[in-house]
């Protein structure tokens, strides 16, 4: 798959999140020049990076490592980590549930897919299919409140 950054890139602060095998989860990145630059030892997360007094500047600024070219990584991750998304055209619910298994996999998406196999398995439903308000999102919250989620 071919990765292709905007046209705009040279004039952009463009940020992400990469898995790293080498650190055992999730990396923040800095695209510059093509390259993926990894700078999280300034921002251990995308949630502190956006909280910066000026992101785009900061994340300028951060030194990192370098990853190398962009089309080179096949291991991208959403952009987002811990901040609250609603997604548009996606219920809430199943925006909020994604979220939290995410989180709970930190990064890892066999284990994303084995968190929504384990509560699937124990709610009897399909996450994908669950209403809001309805008996299986009743025992999809049960078992996320008996989890701690």
């Amino acid at each position: 798959m071919s990765i292709r950054p905007p046209e705009d890139a040279d004039r952009a602060a463009l940020a992400g999140r990469v898995w790293r095998d080498d650190a055992g989860g999730p990396s923040v990145v800095a695209l510059r020049e093509g390259r993926l630059v990894d700078v999280t030892r300034s921002f251990p997360t995308m949630t502190d990076l956006l909280a910066a007094d000026d992101p785009a500047a900061a994340l300028r600024a951060a030194p990192g490592e370098n990853l190398g070219p962009l089309d080179a990584r096949d291991s991208l991750l959403a952009p987002v980590d811990l901040q609250a998304v609603k997604a548009c055209g996606v219920p809430f619910a199943a925006s909020m549930l994604e979220r939290v298994i995410e989180e709970q996999a930190r990064g890892d998406p066999a284990a994303a897919e084995g968190i929504r196999g384990v509560l699937a398995k124990e709610i009897g439903a399909d996450l994908a299919s669950i209403a809001p308000g309805s008996a299986e999102a009743m025992r999809l919250k049960e078992a996320l409140v008996a989890r701690g989620l």
